[in-house]
Formats: structure tokens, C-alpha cells, sequence
């Protein structure tokens, strides 16, 4: 067992020291804080007033409508609240190509007769009958102003089409309510308040650290593993420690850097999300003129855990595969080509996020969440979703305790021969029997 410490000490301490551990432990935190709030500020932010001309080649009210419509547009609310746009106002009945294109010339100028306007928006007959719009602007990438730009002359071309075909102003005013669809999650009987936008990227993330953390610190182990036998330490080693040893305290030793690293991260979530959410209040950024607002996805201690002991588990899992991987290379360039299947079974554990998202409780999702190579990213993926019944869980984990015992099993034979084997790649026959006589 004092063996068995000493190597998990040692790999522990060898990969806390590191700078790359240390930066990367520490800057998730900061980022994750600074990314949590600073776009509520940024879209707080004071924006100047964007100058358009409105070119106006139609008949009847439609430019009165759409350059009132334009010059009543808010940045914010309340008598605060600043004009989104100056509107200027030119009629060009019979010749609009001509004279939209002395215009676009003086877009984006610094200086010009028409004091440099930022676009111009073209109104034709055409344009009115089918609500296609033709705007020039050297604005067009901000999605806020375009956005907000399609809110307010959507019903305003609407009420002009309407009111051309004889209906009444109040029942166009009536026909023009907009929908705001608003959807909330709600979790065993209970309202959370989180919304589906929250409940996705909440899932999303953790996903992908899963999938990340998983492949990260398995390849290190398979590199240890590697460096040590083309090192020839691994000679030495041998000679105290039996190989089954050596290969435990690899693989706790690095577990145990990744746990650590995974605990301080989500703690630092739970509390950005919650601890600080709760007194500053809810942290919701809503562009004007944009989709609904976004808020801080709500992270419990509940999903830390089973992200914690997921990790753990399939840490254990992955790991004495690469280690094995490791064994029966004997350079990186042979392992990079042999942890290709074991790389790839990972990488479709996330990608059937996409199957989950849909369907968390559906019927392909229970089954990935009892298979071992599935279930280190499937469980916790469905959890954020939706918390699992404990029983389900506790099944999801018996399982994968299965699968750890049957893996090392069979990567500890590999591992005892492979370790001591120089000279080319093993076949398919070789391992086999390496398994058998091990």
C-alpha cells in the first residue's frame, strides 16, 4: 500500500506544480466570472444614435409610417431613454437607383454633405407589398441594430399592406399584438426559472468539460506511461512495484489532479451562479430590439456532485485503457494512431448530446446511461437537463463500477507484458494472447 502512495504522490504532485495546472485551474474561475457578467454590461453600455436615410420611392403613408416608426425607436426606457435612430427622410418617385447610389457612396464617410450617415434603407413599392427591404449600412454587422431595425418596420409594413386593402385601423391594431413566447423549466413539480436558453448551455458546457477533462488527463497517463518505458525508468520501477501497482497509482494519482481541478471549478460555478446571482440579482441581458434575455444557468450542488463522481468514474475507466494504450506503444507517434478507437467512443458520448436534448428521458438516453463508455458524459449531460431519479442513478453507476472492474482487468494483463515489450506495435493475436498468459 506505501508503494502504491508513493506513486500517486508523486504523479499528484509532479502535475499540481505546473504552471499549465495552476493557470488553467485558476483562469477557468476568473473567465468564467468575467463572461458570467460582463456582457450585462456591455449591452448596458451607452451607443450613440445610428443616422439613416430612408429613400422613399412609394405611394400613400408608407414613408410617414416608416420614418415615424424609425424616429420613435428607444435605446432603453423610461424618459431616459435616447433615440435609436435620426432619421432623414429623401423622396425619389420615378428615380431611386440614381439616387440610392450618389447616397452609398457617402456611407461610412467622416465627412460629407449628409454628415457621414451609418445607412440607408431603400422603400419602393415593391418592397412594401412583399416586406422584402433593401438596407445599405456600414452597421449591418452589429446584430442589434439590424434586429431592431426588423422589429420595427415588420408591423409597420404590415399595417400599410392592411390599411391599403380597406381594413380598419382598430382591427389592424389588434391583428398586430406580438408573440413573446416565454419558456421556464420546471424540475420535479417546481418552477425553476431557468429558461430553455439557460437549461441548453448549462448542458452544452458540461458536455464539453466532460468530454475535455476525460481525454485530457487519460492521455496523460497514456504519455506517462510512454515516457517512462522509452526512458527505461519503468525498469527500475518494476523492481520495486509489481506492475498492477504501478498502474494504479498512475492512474489515482492523476485522477486525483483532475478531480481536484473539476471541484474547483464547479464550486466556483455554484457560486458565480448562485451565491453571487442571488445578491446581485438576476443577471439578464436583453438587447433591445433582440430575442428574450439570457440569464445566468442556475448550477446546484446536486449537479456537481454527479458531475464530480461521473468524472471519477470515468476517469477510472478511460484511463486504464489508455494506460494499456500506452503499454504497447513505444513512441507517441505509435500511441496518437492507436488511441484512435478509444478517442472516437469519447467523442460519441458527446456528440449524442444532441439525441438527449430532445429526448432526456427518452428511450435511447436510458440506454446510453448504462453503458460505461456512454454514461460518464450521457448522466451528467441529462442531469443538467432534468435532475435523473436516484435510482436511476445509483443503477447508472453499478454499471459503470462493472465496467471499470472488466477494463482493468483487462488492461492490467496488457499492462504487465506490454510494459517490459520493445520492438514493433502488437497485432490483434499478440494482445490476445498477452491477455491469456498475462
Amino acid at each position: 500500500m506505501n508503494k502504491i502512495l508513493a506513486v500517486i504522490r508523486r504523479e499528484f504532485i509532479e502535475r499540481v506544480r505546473t504552471k499549465s495546472f495552476l493557470i488553467g485551474t485558476f483562469l477557468v474561475p476568473v473567465m468564467m466570472g468575467t463572461f458570467a457578467y460582463l456582457p450585462q454590461m456591455l449591452a448596458k453600455r451607452e451607443t450613440g444614435a445610428r443616422t439613416i436615410i430612408v429613400l422613399n420611392g412609394s405611394n400613400g403613408s408608407a414613408g410617414d409610417r416608416v420614418a415615424s416608426a424609425l424616429s420613435g425607436a428607444r435605446i432603453g426606457a423610461g424618459v431616459q431613454a435616447k433615440p435609436r435612430f435620426v432619421v432623414r427622410r429623401i423622396e425619389a418617385a420615378g428615380r431611386t437607383e440614381a439616387v440610392r447610389d450618389s447616397i452609398v457612396s457617402l456611407i461610412g464617410l467622416r465627412e460629407g454633405p449628409l454628415d457621414a450617415p451609418d445607412g440607408l434603407l431603400v422603400l419602393t413599392e415593391e418592397a412594401v407589398s412583399s416586406g422584402k427591404l433593401a438596407y445599405l449600412g456600414s452597421n449591418v454587422t452589429s446584430f442589434r441594430d439590424m434586429n431592431a431595425l426588423e422589429r420595427t418596420l415588420e408591423p409597420v409594413l404590415r399595417e400599410e399592406r392592411l390599411h391599403r386593402q380597406g381594413v380598419d385601423q382598430s382591427v389592424v391594431e389588434a391583428a398586430s399584438v406580438r408573440l413573446d413566447l416565454k419558456a421556464t423549466k420546471v424540475t420535479q413539480g417546481k418552477v425553476t426559472g431557468q429558461s430553455a436558453e439557460d437549461s441548453f448551455w448549462l448542458a452544452y458546457i458540461i458536455n464539453l468539460m466532460m468530454y475535455m477533462t476525460l481525454l485530457l488527463y487519460g492521455i496523460q497517463v497514456m504519455t506517462a506511461v510512454i515516457e517512462e518505458k522509452s526512458n527505461r525508468i519503468v525498469e527500475v520501477l518494476i523492481s520495486s512495484l509489481t506492475p498492477f501497482q504501478l498502474l494504479l497509482g498512475k492512474v489515482i494519482g492523476v485522477g486525483a489532479v483532475g478531480l481536484v481541478q473539476l471541484s474547483i471549478w464547479g464550486g466556483a460555478g455554484f457560486y458565480v451562479t448562485t451565491v453571487l446571482g442571488r445578491q446581485s440579482g438576476p443577471a439578464e441581458i436583453a438587447a433591445e430590439g433582440t430575442a428574450p434575455s439570457f440569464s445566468l444557468p442556475q448550477i446546484s450542488m446536486e449537479l456537481v456532485t454527479v458531475v464530480l463522481v461521473f468524472f471519477v468514474l470515468g476517469f477510472f475507466l478511460y484511463s486504464a485503457l489508455y494506460a494499456a494504450i500506452g503499454a504497447m506503444c513505444n513512441s507517441q507517434q505509435e500511441a496518437q494512431q492507436a488511441n484512435t478507437p478509444v478517442t472516437m467512443v469519447i467523442a460519441l458520448g458527446m456528440i449524442s448530446m444532441f439525441a438527449l436534448i430532445n429526448e432526456p428521458s427518452g428511450t435511447l438516453a436510458r440506454v446510453l446511461s448504462f453503458i460505461p463508455f456512454f454514461a460518464p458524459i450521457v448522466v451528467p449531460v441529462r442531469f443538467a437537463i432534468a435532475p435523473l431519479p436516484a435510482l436511476e442513478v445509483a443503477l447508472s453507476v453499478l454499471s459503470m463500477i462493472v465496467g471499470i472492474l472488466l477494463v482493468i482487468w483487462l488492461a492490467a494483463r496488457i499492462y504487465r507484458v506490454g510494459i517490459l515489450s520493445y520492438g514493433k506495435k502488437p497485432s490483434l493475436g499478440e494482445l490476445w494472447r498477452w491477455i491469456r498468459t498475462a
